[in-house]
C-alpha cells in the first residue's frame, strides 16, 4: 500500500542519484578517473531507473488497490449509466481483486488482468497455452498492447474493438498515470511462487508453546489423517465454462500435499526470528490451521508481513487489524464471547442494568486479553469495573477469596477454565449477574457446580448443540471411520473443517496455486458452504477476517447435565 515516507524515500533516492556525478568524487582528471566515469554513469542510470520504476510502481499500485491518482486526488471512473465512482470505489482491485485475477458477479466472470493475462499470443484451446487457469480467461482474445489497453481503460473497448459489458467502468487518467498502472498489471504476473512445485504443495503448520498437549495431539491427529487422505485421492479433469456458452477444458494436476510442523519455543518475543528461519528453510504456499491459546498476535504479524495465508489457526485470541489479508480464522475466539457480554449488558435497562463488574482470570491466560477487551467495550457506558487478577499458580484457595471479594458487583465475569470450575465455592449474592466463557470453561461440558447452573449465563460463540446437526455429525463420522480418537472435538472439528475448505478452493485453482489466489478462492467459496461445522454460517469479504461473526448468550437447563437453552437468540455484536 502506498505510503506518504515511501514516496519520500523513493524521490530522496531519486534526487541522491541524480546530484551524486556532481560531488568530488571524480572531481580530478585522470586515466583512472576517466575510465571510472562510464563505469559510474552506467551505474547512475541503473539506479535511477531502478527508483523511477519503484516509484511508478507504487503510483500504479495506489491507483489500483485505492483509486488514488499521481495527484493525490481520487481516481474517478464512469459507467455506461452514468454513475460516478471515485477514490475506493472507483479501485480496480474491488472487481478484479489484489491478484489480478478476477472474479464472479452471478452469471458474469471478471476476467484475469494480471499483465501476462491481457498480452498472450491468441490462441484456440486453453492447452495452448502457457497460463495458469482462471475461471474467465478468454485464450482466443487478441492480445493487448499498451495502447488498445490504454483505450479499454478509457473507452471502455476491448482489444477486439468491441464495448465491454456494463460493469466496466470508464477511467479518466492521465498519460504518467495510465503507465504506471499498465506497468503495475505487468509485475502481478507471479511467475515464482513458493511452497509449489509440479509434484509437491507445502504447507506448514505452527503450534505455539502455550498449546496444550491433549489438544496438540488431537489436532496433529486430524492433519497427518487428512495430508495422507488427499495424497491417495486422484483427481480427473476440471471443467471450466465460458460466459459464451463454450465449456473450455482443463486438467488439475494432482501434487502431493507436504506438512512442515513449525514447533515455537521461548517468549513471544522470540518467535518471529523463528519463524523468518522456519520460512527461509521450508517455502509454503500457506500456513494451514494452527494451535495456540493466549497469544497469537506475533505469528499473525510475520503472515502479515510474508504475505503468507494463515488459514483458521485453533486460536483463542485472534489478532488483527483493518487492511490485514493473509490471516483467516473461523471466530473471534474469547474477544468475540466480550463482546456478547458487553451487547448484553449494555441492552439492559431499568434494575437489571448492571452498574459495577468485576473480571476474573488468571494472569497470562486468554481470559487476560478478553477482560481488556470489555472492558474497552465498557469504560464509557457508565460501568464501574474492577478485575480480580490470579497469578498462574494461584490456588483453589485464592480463586474463592477472588470471587468473594467480587460478591458486592452488579455482575461477575469468569474467564477462568474447567479446573478452575470445578473448584468454585458458593456464589456470591444472589442478585449478581454471573458470565462465563463458554469456549474456555469447556462449553456444554464445563464442570459448574450444581449451585451456579441455574445463574450463570454461558457465552457460546457457535450454533448451539441441538441445532448443529450434520454439520458436524460429518466430522465425528470422519474420526470414526478413520479411528481417531476425538481427545479435543472443538479443535479438531475446526482443524478438519480448515482442511477440507483449503482442498475445495485448490480444487478451484486447478493449476494455478498463488497466495492471493487461494486467499481470494476461500472467501469467495465460504459463504457458499452447506457443511459449516460448529458455526451456523460462515463468510468472508476483503477486510473481514472472522467468517463466523456472532453466537449465543445461553443456560443451563437443569442442575446436571450438558443441555443448554438459548437465554439470547443469536446475536452479531
Amino acid at each position: 500500500m502506498l505510503r506518504d515516507g515511501r514516496m519520500r524515500r523513493i524521490a530522496a533516492l531519486l534526487l541522491a542519484a541524480l546530484l551524486w556525478p556532481a560531488s568530488g568524487t571524480f572531481a580530478q582528471s585522470s586515466p583512472a578517473a576517466a575510465d571510472a566515469k562510464p563505469r559510474f554513469a552506467a551505474r547512475t542510470a541503473a539506479r535511477i531507473g531502478r527508483a523511477h520504476d519503484t516509484a511508478a510502481l507504487a503510483v500504479g499500485e495506489a491507483l489500483y488497490r485505492q483509486g488514488m491518482a499521481s495527484s493525490g486526488q481520487p481516481l474517478e471512473a464512469r459507467r455506461d449509466n452514468g454513475l460516478l465512482t471515485r477514490g475506493a470505489g472507483a479501485a480496480c482491485v474491488n472487481c478484479h481483486q489484489r491478484s489480478g485475477f478476477g472474479s464472479q458477479e452471478g452469471d458474469s466472470f471478471i476476467p484475469p488482468i494480471a499483465g501476462r493475462y491481457l498480452f498472450h499470443p491468441r490462441a484456440q484451446l486453453v492447452e495452448d497455452l502457457n497460463l495458469p487457469s482462471v475461471e474467465g480467461m478468454r485464450p482466443d482474445r487478441e492480445p493487448y498492447t499498451d495502447e488498445s489497453l490504454a483505450r479499454a481503460i478509457r473507452e471502455g473497448i476491448n482489444s477486439e474493438g468491441k464495448p465491454f459489458n456494463y460493469l466496466m467502468p470508464r477511467y479518466a487518467m492521465s498519460d504518467a498515470d495510465m503507465a504506471a498502472l499498465i506497468g503495475y498489471l505487468k509485475s502481478l504476473d507471479q511467475r515464482v511462487r513458493p511452497g509449489v512445485s509440479a509434484a509437491v504443495l507445502d504447507f506448514a503448520t505452527i503450534i505455539t508453546p502455550d498449546a496444550d498437549p491433549l489438544e496438540r495431539d488431537g489436532f496433529l491427529d486430524v492433519l497427518e489423517h487428512y495430508f495422507t487422505e488427499n495424497n491417495g485421492t486422484q483427481r480427473g479433469p476440471a471443467l471450466r465454462k465460458r460466459t459464451d456458452g463454450r465449456v473450455m477444458m482443463a486438467y488439475k494436476i494432482n501434487p502431493s500435499w507436504q506438512l512442515h510442523i513449525w514447533s515455537l519455543h521461548g517468549p513471544p518475543a522470540t518467535w518471529q526470528p523463528q519463524l523468518e528461519q522456519h520460512l527461509a528453510k521450508e517455502p509454503v504456499l500457506a500456513v494451514l490451521s494452527g494451535l495456540g491459546r493466549g497469544e497469537w498476535a506475533p505469528v499473525h504479524d510475520f503472515c502479515e508481513r510474508a504475505a503468507l495465508p494463515c488459514l483458521f489457526p485453533n486460536v483463542e485470541v485472534p489478532a488483527g487489524s483493518a487492511g490485514d489479508l493473509y490471516s483467516m480464522y473461523f471466530s473471534g475466539g474469547v474477544l468475540l464471547e466480550a463482546e456478547l457480554i458487553a451487547s448484553q449488558i449494555l441492552g439492559a435497562a431499568g434494575a437489571d442494568r448492571v452498574k459495577t463488574l468485576t473480571q476474573v482470570y488468571r494472569a497470562g491466560d486468554s481470559g487476560e486479553a478478553a477482560a481488556r477487551a470489555l472492558a474497552a467495550s465498557l469504560r464509557d457506558q457508565g460501568v464501574v469495573l474492577s478485575s480480580r487478577v490470579l497469578a498462574p499458580a494461584a490456588s483453589a484457595s485464592d480463586l474463592t477469596l477472588a470471587v468473594r471479594a467480587a460478591s458486592g458487583a452488579d455482575a461477575l465475569v469468569l474467564w477462568l477454565r474447567s479446573a478452575d470450575l470445578a473448584a468454585l465455592g458458593e456464589p456470591p449474592n444472589p442478585r449478581s449477574q454471573i458470565f462465563l466463557s463458554g469456549l474456555m470453561a469447556g462449553l456444554e461440558s464445563a464442570p459448574l457446580p450444581p449451585g451456579w447452573r441455574g445463574r450463570t449465563y454461558l457465552t457460546y460463540p457457535f450454533e448451539l448443540p441441538e441445532r448443529q446437526g450434520v454439520r458436524t455429525d460429518y466430522a465425528r463420522g470422519w474420526f470414526s471411520l478413520r479411528q481417531i480418537p476425538v481427545v479435543a472435538e472443538h479443535v479438531q472439528a475446526d482443524t478438519y473443517l480448515a482442511c477440507q475448505m483449503v482442498s475445495e478452493a485448490l480444487g478451484h485453482m486447478v493449476d494455478n496455486f498463488s497466495r492471493d489466489y487461494l486467499v481470494e478462492e476461500l472467501q469467495h467459496l465460504l459463504e457458499h458452504r452447506v457443511l459449516t461445522g460448529y458455526y451456523p454460517h460462515l463468510a468472508l469479504a476483503p477486510g473481514q477476517r472472522f467468517a463466523s461473526k456472532g453466537g449465543y448468550i445461553a443456560r443451563f437447563a437443569d442442575a446436571t447435565g450438558t443441555r443448554l437453552v438459548a437465554e439470547v437468540g443469536y446475536t452479531v455484536p
